[in-house]
Formats: structure tokens, C-alpha cells, sequence
């Protein structure tokens, strides 16, 4: 179990937070987002020291023969509770990830298979967005791009609300659909791929960059058409030279879009680092969902079987109506356990 000084350690920064808040002293959004992510921490620690404390007083209740049927009655109830209390508070000490709370940029683009994969790839747009709209976050589509069939060709949104990251990074990688297409007389199913790639969205304090590290370019939209084409030279395309990164937006503000690109532009350097930081810290790790490698094929949709398959961690669900309506709680949450479970064998926990 964990060493009681590191549990005090938590406690007293606890305290130490919610008394500097109290006094009006430093930075209060600062201590204000460190309180948060400690809250539910001491929580679990209290709620497991209160437990130890009744299971020791109804140990103690049964030298006493007025109370002993009462504790005997009692304890193996608390007992039974101690192993899932301890369970969840080794989870409340995990590392965390500091970009989980943050809003997530979500790119997805067809892989191979033509229109049909255009097609999966809106398929996709719209399970996501059937979830975001679920859990309540907002969506904003920053770059749509619409084939004639009504596919997408590629699409970048910025989704906000609680917890977004930590909900969809696991999304990232190579979706695969097996399926007749509908463009397809003879009936065979064909199999198609789109990538889905979930950036945590970076703050200006996270990526500095040089003016002349970048090349602006104002634009006429292209497309198939849509509420998301203009008619006037607002679109504005981001270049940033050292990376070769380019980052368009298509709103009717060619102001706003310089705003969006700058964001989704840093958004994407700060990936780019996480993931070269995560590939070093991942070389001398064996337990991952995933290897974090977007052109890593993580899930199957078939619809002949109605059958949804994560690779990752062998899960098949036989409700792929469901799942592609934004059902997708029960997959993430899979996901989640998976990787919680293996950074406590790598803790030794």
C-alpha cells in the first residue's frame, strides 16, 4: 500500500491550498486548478482511513460482550469494503496526465479506399460529434473539407468541455471499416480506413513561436460546396516553416482565421513534443494501449456482423448501430481501465 508520508504530504498541500485560497494570496487560478485535481485524492484517502478506523473499532468492540454480536455482525461487511478502497485510491495517486482536462483538437482524414473511405470518415465526424453533443461539450468545426458523395475529405474541430482529452486520446489511430459500399453493385464488402488523430489543444505559454518561423497565406475556400465555402479571400493558410506543419481555416473572419490557425498550429507543435517526450518514455516501457503510433490500426467496424473490435484491448461489441450513433462510453471506458491497470504493474502496485 502506499507509505502513509506520502498520503500526510498530500493532506498538508491540501490544507496548505485551501488556506493560501481563504487568505487571498498568490495565484488563485493557479491554486485554485491544483485544489481541483487534489480534492477527489484526499477524498479517496479520507473515505480509506475512515474504514481502517471502523474496522479497529469494531475489533476492539469485540472484547466487549455487550457489543461483541454487534461487531461480529459488522466487520466482514467493512472488511470486504477495505480491498476496493485501497484499489481506488492506488487509481486517485496514479500520475496524471497534465493535458487530460484540457479541450482536444480532433482531425480525421480517409485512408484507403477512395469514397468510401471519405464516407467512413464522415461516419466518424458524426459519432463524435453524437457524443460530444451527449456529454454536453461544444464543438467547433475549425476546417471541412466535403467530397460530392458527401464524404469528407478531411475535417479538423476543436471540442471543449470537461475532461475532453482524457475521454478521446485513445481515439487516435487507424479506424477500419468493412462494409458494402454503396457504390458498389455486386455487393462485396470492401474494406476501407480512415485516421483519427485527438491533439490535447495547447496554451500560449506552451509553444513559443517566431514570427519569422512562419509563412501567412490569405485564401479563396475550395470544396465541394457547403456552409463551409465563402465566396471571398478569407481563408487564411499557416506554414511553419521549421516543421513543414500547414494549418488552413476556412471561417468568414479572415481575423478569426488567423486566430483559429495560430491555435490549431500550436496545438500541433505541442503534440509533436508530447509525442517525442511519450516515445522516449515508451522505449523502456512494455505496457501501453497502443503504442501512441496514429498509423496504428486500433479498431474494426464491420457492418455485415454489426460488429465493433478494439484491437488494443481484444473488446467486441455486437451494437455497431449504437456505437456509430456515439454510443462509446463503454469502449473509452475500457480503454481507460486498460491503461490504468498497467501503469499500476509498472508502479508494482
Amino acid at each position: 500500500m502506499v507509505p502513509n508520508e506520502r498520503l500526510e504530504q498530500i493532506l498538508q498541500r491540501f490544507q496548505y491550498l485551501e488556506a493560501a485560497m481563504a487568505d487571498g494570496k498568490g495565484d488563485i487560478a493557479k491554486l485554485a486548478k491544483e485544489y481541483s485535481a487534489l480534492k477527489p485524492v484526499v477524498e479517496q484517502i479520507e473515505g480509506w482511513r475512515r474504514l481502517q478506523s471502523d474496522i479497529a473499532e469494531a475489533e476492539e468492540m469485540l472484547s466487549d460482550p455487550d457489543m461483541k454480536a454487534l461487531a461480529e455482525e459488522e466487520l466482514p461487511a467493512l472488511r470486504r469494503q477495505l480491498p476496493e478502497a485501497e484499489h481506488a485510491l492506488q487509481l486517485a495517486l496514479l500520475p496524471r496526465d497534465e493535458a487530460d482536462t484540457r479541450a482536444a483538437i480532433l482531425e480525421i482524414r480517409p485512408g484507403t479506399g477512395g469514397d468510401e473511405a471519405a464516407l467512413f470518415a464522415g461516419d466518424l465526424l458524426r459519432m463524435y460529434m453524437r457524443y460530444a453533443e451527449e456529454r454536453r461539450w461544444q464543438v467547433e468545426i475549425i476546417e471541412q473539407q466535403d467530397t460530392e458523395l458527401g464524404g469528407v475529405k478531411e475535417v479538423v474541430a476543436r471540442i471543449n468541455g470537461d475532461n475532453v482529452f482524457a475521454r478521446l486520446k485513445y481515439e487516435s489511430g487507424v479506424h477500419r471499416v468493412q462494409r458494402v459500399p454503396a457504390t458498389e453493385s455486386g455487393g462485396r464488402i470492401h474494406t476501407s480506413a480512415a485516421t483519427v488523430a485527438v491533439l490535447p489543444e495547447a496554451e500560449e505559454v506552451d509553444v513559443q513561436i517566431d514570427p519569422n518561423d512562419i509563412r501567412i497565406d490569405t485564401m479563396r475556400s475550395s470544396g465541394a460546396g457547403g456552409q463551409h465555402v465563402n465566396t471571398t479571400d478569407s481563408a487564411v493558410r499557416i506554414t511553419h516553416i521549421p516543421s513543414g506543419i500547414v494549418v488552413t481555416s476556412s471561417e468568414k473572419s479572415q481575423h478569426r482565421n488567423r486566430e483559429i490557425a495560430m491555435q490549431v498550429l500550436r496545438t500541433r507543435l505541442y503534440d509533436a513534443e508530447r509525442q517525442r517526450a511519450h516515445s522516449e518514455r515508451s522505449a523502456s516501457r512494455a505496457a501501453q494501449v497502443g503504442s501512441g503510433d496514429r498509423s496504428e490500426r486500433i479498431r474494426t467496424y464491420n457492418f455485415p456482423q454489426g460488429r465493433m473490435t478494439d484491437h488494443r484491448i481484444g473488446l467486441t461489441l455486437y451494437k455497431l448501430d449504437q456505437v456509430l450513433q456515439g454510443d462509446i462510453d463503454e469502449i473509452i471506458d475500457a480503454l481507460i481501465a486498460d491503461g490504468q491497470a498497467k501503469l499500476l504493474a509498472e508502479m508494482g502496485a
